[in-house]
């Protein structure tokens, strides 16, 4: 029996023929490597849109990220010297430099040097512009910014460890919430959530009006931030074995070398030990106002006066009293506070002597 020719043609999907050629053959491997999925649900397709989003390849996501960053840097330092916080929070939702740190934390996992080179240097650069801008911005202002007089400046000029475990967990679920698509809704709330652009602002502001350790302790904030997002968003992404998905999809991996986890765990570490310093202090001053406050109480009593606050303000402690004339004299509160342990903290009294008087100046007088 004779054959008939088009029995012998095997159809594919559809009933069409299937494609032949080294062309179709690429697009059957691209397409198969993009939908290969690692035992933690990263798919080549996931990569794909990681590096595409993270990495700015394109010179339009470039003009965007500094258009983006200007816009942010001018919200964040008018927010500061407003002493705005809803201000302050609409700079960090517009502030797009989470977007190369990740992309530092995606490149040193898959090993690829340049990509980590160009987001650092876009990190670093996009801060430099950041800076600029707010001291800019402070020779507008006609009376100095700085931590005494405006309190977005007091909650950025002096961080403590608690920031850095603040930022580590905010920088885990950055990198989760990119990872998963499903809830990239919440990324917004790591914006908030993480301080980049707004210490930066601070950074400015203080150094124009002649702060230099302020504008430290602001960079300080900054940079724990930095390190806390890219160590927490490489350890995330080689949770969810990104390198595995990667290489399921054809995308250039290189070899991931322990020393890399070592410097970034170093990194970590080099920021937490001036954090925690600063924890310390903050511990041992409230120590030393639980140990004053007593003291204090008693003395003002016994002299018919009362102690409106307490506090520790840079190493020094600070009474403050209200009370009838005569003042009080402040060696009685030293030798006071000499006995309670107190000897080698420096104080500082202030006194309120008779009260408060009402004068009316409603018209001039004759």
């Amino acid at each position: 029996m004779r054959r008939n020719p088009a029995a012998a043609l095997t159809l594919g999907d559809h009933g069409r023929p299937p494609a032949t050629g080294s062309a179709h053959r690429c697009a059957h491997t691209r397409a198969g490597a993009a939908m290969m999925t690692t035992a933690s649900g990263v798919t080549g397709a996931d990569i794909e849109r990681m590096a595409g989003a993270l990495f700015l390849d394109q010179p339009r996501q470039r003009s965007a990220f500094w258009a983006l960053l200007v816009l942010a840097a001018v919200i964040a330092g008018a927010g500061v010297v407003a002493d705005s916080v809803a201000t302050v929070i609409g700079a960090m939702i517009v502030a797009p430099l989470m977007t190369p740190i990740l992309g530092t934390a995606l490149g040193l996992v898959l090993a690829d040097r340049r990509r980590v080179v160009r987001s650092a240097v876009l990190v670093v650069a996009g801060a430099v512009v950041v800076v600029a801008l707010g001291y800019a911005l402070g020779l507008l202002v006609p009376g100095p910014i700085v931590a005494d007089t405006n309190t977005q400046v007091a909650g950025r000029v002096d961080p403590k460890l608690i920031d850095l475990v603040s930022a580590l967990a905010t920088g885990a679920v950055g990198a989760f919430a990119l990872v998963r698509s499903d809830i990239s809704d919440a990324l917004p709330g790591v914006a908030i959530a993480i301080s980049l652009v707004p210490p930066l602002s601070v950074v400015g502001l203080t150094l124009e009006s002649g702060a230099p350790a302020q504008a430290a302790g602001a960079l300080l904030l900054f940079a724990t931030n930095v390190t806390a997002i890219i160590a927490t968003g490489t350890v995330v992404l080689i949770g969810y074995r990104v390198r595995a998905a990667a290489l399921g999809a054809g995308q250039p991996v290189g070899r991931l070398r322990a020393r890399t986890i070592v410097v970034v765990a170093l990194l970590v570490l080099v920021v937490a030990v001036p954090l925690g310093l600063g924890s310390y202090q903050v511990f041992r001053d409230q120590a030393i106002v639980a140990t004053a406050q007593p003291v204090a109480d008693r003395w003002a009593r016994a002299r018919s006066w009362q102690v409106v606050q307490v506090s520790m303000q840079r190493g020094v402690l600070r009474v403050a009293a209200v009370g009838p004339p005569p003042g009080a004299d402040a060696p009685s509160l030293r030798r006071a506070l000499d006995q309670a342990g107190l000897a080698e903290v420096p104080a500082r009294l202030s006194l309120v002597v008779g009260g408060t008087r009402e004068l009316d100046v409603t018209r001039p007088a004759t």
